[in-house]
């Protein structure tokens, strides 16, 4: 073990290593202050370029894209009241306030400083969580396997979408897009059409890149008088200098918001597809909830910048825990991280920690790292990223057009490739135009073999289909699963339908049987706790005469 921390050690550290995570968390702070370039658009644009180095060089890039990126969104967020990235928004409600107040470098100081505590507080979850889990994923087999997909296929469209057909729709598209070629068992090409190029099936990085980052510039140049303009005005910020060591003491006076905040956001990012976009609005309500002046939230009070941005960099320590303990993506960034593994022939499973151990440890380390360099490169560059983002849409998009189109073609050297990017980049506009998300597209896409292989697997073994629900782990996530589906209606009618009143109790109560059912005593009594927990609700409720809320009048 020590040799494989050393060994990750001298890897992370080596000083072209150390070149490629500070370029990394560079490119993510830039993505990050310019609206409408989302942190998932960084992340897969770095792809082509780490696919020719070292697996642990290119995910060591690829984190500190994704740790630059989850922090850049507040420059703009705070400077201009427009946040950078959907995980930056609750930090504008403070922040822009505190900054148009003037008090520009205390509201920065407080975003930057808030994420980097976050980012190390589920640092050290990371360290910690992920090989307890990974020994729990030991206990799978193709069942579990196939019934963690289902969930996590389930979840993702339902929280990616206001509208579950249309999450579902996605996930389904992006199955059949991963069974397009031969199939993994029997050799047969299936959807293929007769086109030989179809029978190998998509090559993962096409339809990666022309979903998200092709089909963005789409969209982004749809409107030409929006091209024509900066991405960002940011005259206004010239002098701005952050102020550091008062940021640091705000923050530090108010650790316990920060320590919720930040174990919000782990707790958020272990989930699939829900990521930094929720975990700021939900950390940022529950601090106004804990405040003693909630009535000082929107005003610019610190405690409004701390919780969001917390949260958020936190969100990234539990995507990562799921990704390597599990070999289930937490979020669509850590999908493309699991998609750069593939590439590099390395399988995302629970067994990935004991048998890489020297990447397990050198993403470790990486992630840690990443947040110091994330703090240093904000503190001497602010005046160069608010210099690129004065770049007109139109000039950005030109550049990253060829170079996603040469990235493709560097993959195999086939000119279908680029055939592939702009079919999926097209595919991705009309969908985006249409509402359909593209979370659940890209999760069926890298889930997609997992699902038919683990199910080929348990049919191989024994056709008897009640082992789904007779195996612990399996009805354990199938229960989940068929919650998650009714989770989008509970979470618009809450409180004002009586049938919500019972959904938590009835999900504790369902739960019980599978933990009961699993070996040791921590799981068993747990699922008791679940029980009583439960019957505290229900008996609650019954004291409160199960009173629901008055529906919204229509002129609310």
């Amino acid at each position: 073990m020590i040799e494989h921390i050393l060994g990750a050690f001298g890897e992370i550290f080596a000083l072209g290593n150390l070149a490629l995570m500070t370029l990394g968390v560079t490119a993510g702070l830039i993505a990050g202050s310019i609206p409408g370039f989302t942190i998932t658009m960084a992340v897969v644009l770095t792809l082509p370029f780490t696919f020719g180095l070292p697996a642990i060089e290119g995910l060591a890039t690829m984190i500190g894209v994704f740790v630059g990126g989850l922090s850049g969104g507040l420059m703009s967020g705070m400077l201009t009241g427009i946040p950078g990235t959907p995980s930056s928004v609750a930090t504008t409600f403070d922040g822009f306030p505190l900054a148009r107040s003037g008090k520009p470098g205390l509201a920065l100081g407080l975003g930057v400083w808030s994420s980097f505590f976050g980012g190390i507080i589920s640092a050290v979850l990371l360290v910690t969580l992920a090989p307890s889990l990974a020994r729990v994923g030991l206990e799978f087999g193709p069942w579990d396997y196939f019934a963690l997909v289902l969930f996590a296929l389930t979840i993702t469209a339902s929280l990616s979408s206001d509208n579950l057909i249309k999450g579902i729709i996605a996930g389904v598209l992006g199955l059949l897009i991963a069974a397009i070629g031969e199939d993994e068992i029997n050799g047969v090409a299936r959807f293929s059409f007769g086109i030989e190029d179809l029978e190998s099936g998509f090559s993962f990085l096409p339809v990666l890149i022309g979903l998200f980052a092709f089909s963005q510039l789409l969209s982004d140049v749809q409107d030409v008088e929006k091209a024509r303009r900066p991405l960002m005005e940011t005259q206004a910020a010239k002098a701005v200098r952050i102020e550091h060591w008062r940021a640091i003491k705000t923050i530090l006076a108010r650790w316990v918001n920060l320590l919720r905040s930040s174990l919000i956001g782990v707790f958020t990012g272990v989930l699939p597809a829900a990521g930094g976009s929720i975990s700021n609005i939900l950390a940022y309500d529950q601090a106004k909830k804990a405040s003693k002046t909630p009535e000082a939230f929107g005003s610019g009070t610190p405690d409004g910048i701390i919780a969001p941005e917390a949260a958020n960099n936190a969100t990234a320590g539990g995507a990562l825990i799921t990704m390597m303990a599990l070999g289930i993506p937490g979020d669509i960034v850590t999908a493309v991280m699991l998609g750069a593994l593939l590439i590099h022939n390395v399988i995302p499973s629970p067994t990935f920690i004991g048998d890489n151990p020297e990447l397990a440890y050198a993403i470790f380390i990486a992630f840690f790292l990443a947040h110091f360099i994330m703090i240093g490169t904000q503190a001497f560059c602010l005046r160069a990223f608010l210099l690129v983002v004065r770049v007109p849409a139109y000039a950005l998009a030109t550049v990253i057009l060829v170079y996603c189109a040469i990235g493709v073609f560097a993959l195999n050297n086939i000119i279908w490739d680029i055939w592939v990017l702009f079919i999926f980049g097209v595919v991705g506009l009309i969908m985006r135009n249409l509402g359909f998300p593209l979370a659940p597209i890209i999760l069926g896409v890298v889930l997609g073999e997992v699902a038919e292989l683990n199910l080929s697997r348990a049919l191989a073994i024994s056709d008897d289909l009640s082992l789904f629900v007779n195996r612990p782990w399996s009805l354990f996530f199938l229960i989940i699963a068929a919650f998650s589906l009714v989770f989008p209606w509970y979470q618009k009618h809450r409180g004002r339908h009586p049938l919500t009143l019972v959904f938590l109790p009835l999900l504790c109560l369902a739960l019980i049987t599978p933990l009961v059912m699993m070996n040791g005593w921590f799981r068993p009594t747990l699922g008791a706790g679940l029980g009583l927990f439960a019957m505290f609700l229900l008996i609650r409720q019954t004291r409160r005469g199960w009173r629901v809320e008055p529906p919204p009048s229509p002129g609310a």
